[in-house]
């Protein structure tokens, strides 16, 4: 672990990350008390109080003081991000990403890396520029329009790692943003994916990606599919061809436009509904009927990710009122949760081990790893290798003291409308 920290450092603080990720040239030449590298730290600090009170903070971190000193105004502060852009935060993600699955031990369904793919919206900032940007969505009891962007993420759902995320204006659909997903597949990667998704242009894509696919499907979707419904059968191989929507989307993202052998698959809730899979794992003998039950109930962390970027990091808690400043927010605190979700992979033996004593398995509680994640990430970036041992060593103790037993077979009904906490700028803490 230190070593991907020290590599994220070295990222950072290099001339060519600097250089790519400025709008001017001639920005963070001259020497500040906030340069590029304090810059990006503050940021990925998971902010949510104002932006004085998050930059006291910050120095108040870094320079191990005991009560916090003014050293910049919040002036300064949106100056400085203005001239950063927001694929910083995303090449790191890509680096982290990438550097996990090189160098980390992780997990695998029958070998594959197990991905979901869910689409959510967010809140942002009701400012004229980011609701023309983003688009707004009418509200049902007549108020006043909301403005939402449309968010998209592929999760690892066994590591808890978001692979790639995507935050855009809501006139972009679900299954477009997939689509840009997939382009990052690779062989050994399955995707399982919602009842949203199925059509044959997106099954060619995960294909030529040789990647595979297992998605939930409607029984009333496409005519072979009603008709295995109808029929009770347990699983039957199907061949699908495209529609004219699928020809034209095939046309433009390079998939051939061939029928698709796949294989349709019936589960029996247990709460009486019927459930219909289709899926390109096709081999019977290797991937039997009885391991799709368990193999689609997987794809439930994705939910529970978005619950824990809206409720517990607060990504709607924006701390600019820019098109530019929702874009850094969002993928900085995806950088910061997928930060927390790697170390926390690093800690699982040991759970387990504390397991064998206990009456159930346990895992690590998430929420509070979040938590003790703010403030330290600042420390990561910006001690040298011998002290970030020794943080993250403290930070892995408290991952593994802090834990939640899994008690098995419970089952809570799903809320659909839930009331979503709103944040303005004028009632920000410590403003």
């Amino acid at each position: 672990m230190p070593k991907l920290i020290e590599s994220l450092n070295n990222l950072i603080n290099s001339d060519t990350f600097c250089s790519g990720h400025k709008n001017n040239q001639n920005d963070f030449t001259r020497k500040r008390i906030l340069p590029f590298h304090s810059l990006i730290c503050l940021l990925l600090n998971m902010n949510n109080q104002s932006y004085q009170t998050e930059l006291d903070q910050y120095f108040k971190v870094v320079n191990h003081l005991e009560i916090a000193e003014r050293f910049l105004y919040k002036a300064n502060l949106t100056k400085a991000r203005a001239k950063l852009k927001y694929e910083a935060f995303i090449e790191l993600s890509d680096h982290m990403v990438h550097n996990f699955y090189e160098n980390f031990q992780f997990q695998t369904w029958h070998g594959f890396n197990l991905f979901a793919v869910d689409g959510s919206t967010l809140r942002v900032p009701d400012e004229k520029t980011i609701s023309e940007h983003f688009g707004a969505w009418n509200s049902v009891k007549g108020e006043k329009p909301c403005p939402k962007a449309r968010v998209s993420q592929m999760f690892d759902v066994l590591n808890k790692i978001t692979v790639d995320a995507i935050i855009s204006p809501k006139s972009e659909g679900e299954n477009e943003l997939a689509a840009f997903h997939f382009l990052k597949l690779m062989p050994g990667d399955l995707i399982l994916l919602d009842r949203g998704y199925p059509a044959h242009w997106l099954f060619r894509l995960i294909l030529s990606m040789n990647a595979d696919f297992c998605a939930r499907i409607s029984c009333n979707q496409w005519k072979v599919v009603k008709k295995f419904y109808k029929s009770g059968k347990k699983e039957q191989i199907v061949k699908i061809g495209p529609s004219p929507v699928s020809k034209q989307k095939c046309s433009q993202m390079g998939p051939d436009q061939k029928l698709i052998r796949l294989r349709l698959i019936r589960i029996e809730l247990e709460t009486g509904e019927t459930e219909i899979l289709i899926t390109s794992l096709t081999d019977t003998e290797k991937y039997p009927h009885k391991v799709f039950a368990e193999l689609y109930h997987l794809r439930w962390p994705v939910e529970e990710d978005y619950k824990a970027l809206k409720y517990r990091l607060q990504v709607e808690n924006f701390s600019g009122k820019s098109v530019h400043s929702v874009y850094q927010d969002f993928h900085a605190k995806v950088f910061s949760k997928n930060l927390t979700a790697v170390i926390a992979t690093t800690t699982r033996e040991k759970i387990i081990q504390k397991s064998r004593d206990l009456e159930f398995d346990h895992q690590i509680n998430f929420a509070q790893a979040l938590s003790k994640i703010k403030d330290t990430v600042v420390l990561l970036f910006n001690r040298p290798l011998e002290n970030i041992i020794v943080i993250v060593a403290k930070i892995r103790k408290i991952f593994i003291q802090t834990t939640e037993s899994v008690r098995p077979n419970r089952k809570f009904q799903r809320r659909h409308r839930v009331k979503q906490k709103r944040f303005f700028f004028e009632y920000k803490t410590n403003c």
